[in-house]
């Protein structure tokens, strides 16, 4: 048998990390963060148990990359959709309505994200979170500031605070009054973006999150499709271990690659 070159398995590698990240989004939202465990989200994903530690230091830290990646490709398909554009405010507005979008969508996942940045051991940082943080900073840039640096943080820091009313269990606020002191605040239309009464384009309320992640088979050429592309969950029949010394079994996942992978990359 040939082995695999390097490149099939890096694909490998980043397919199964796409699996995990997925399943993580799907189970914290049916069950809820503390009824979920690593070994559920790891059949989810069709993997072995012990492969999530070469990629996750733990289920926490799993979780907050996966919502991450959930915000980072929810917010990018809203700024990028058609009619594209590069008006400032209307790309501040579809930014607001994005991430407001999820809380009033994915209330007990996002609840569970919120909840898990106040965890003793603080907010994680990891390659999701960076590129969540590069469109909101892009967004403030468009929108006219003159103070990224103050600008940023302000605008997290808002758009946090509304999805935690949001979120609140029986006092939650709803997404009106709040969309509309952001909009004052950014001095936006309200026709502008997606308003709660209205439909973006193919909907706002879409429960299959795939698109949002990478699985798709590795090409013949073993190079990597365009990240965050969604394309079929097949296998392809490669050898994938326990990451426990145990047997191998058979899924179309990679080899582990040696320690565990950093996430915790910071600018």
């Amino acid at each position: 048998m040939t082995p695999r070159s390097a490149s099939v398995n890096e694909e490998l590698r980043r397919r199964s990390r796409e699996r995990l990240l997925q399943a993580a989004v799907e189970l914290v939202s049916e069950r809820g963060y503390e009824a979920t465990t690593l070994a559920d989200i790891a059949d989810r994903a069709g993997s072995a148990r012990g492969l999530v530690s070469y990629y996750f230091p733990g289920k926490r830290q799993l979780v907050q990359s996966a919502v991450h990646r959930l915000m980072h490709r929810t917010l990018e398909e809203a700024l990028e959709r058609e009619p594209r554009t590069e008006d400032g405010r209307e790309r501040m507005a579809r930014a607001i309505d994005a991430v407001l979008g999820l809380a009033r969508d994915r209330t007990v996942l996002m609840r569970q994200h919120m909840a898990g940045l106040l965890d003793t051991e603080g907010f994680v940082q990891c390659p999701e979170q960076q590129r969540l943080a590069e469109l909101l900073r892009d967004t403030v840039a468009r929108h006219g500031s003159g103070d990224i640096g103050a600008d940023y943080p302000m605008l997290r820091a808002l758009l946090m605070g509304s999805v935690y009313a949001m979120v609140l269990p029986n006092v939650g606020m709803p997404i009106t009054p709040l969309r509309a002191e952001l909009f004052r605040r950014y001095r936006l239309d309200w026709e502008q973006g997606v308003p709660p009464d209205a439909e973006a384009p193919g909907g706002t309320c879409d429960t299959d999150v795939s698109r949002f992640f990478a699985t798709g088979t590795a090409r013949a050429t073993g190079t990597a499709g365009p990240t965050g592309t969604a394309g079929p969950t097949g296998t392809s029949g490669a050898s994938e271990p326990t990451g426990t010394g145990g047997a191998a079994r058979t899924r179309g996942a990679p080899v582990p690659p040696t320690g565990h992978q950093s996430l915790s990359e910071s600018k």
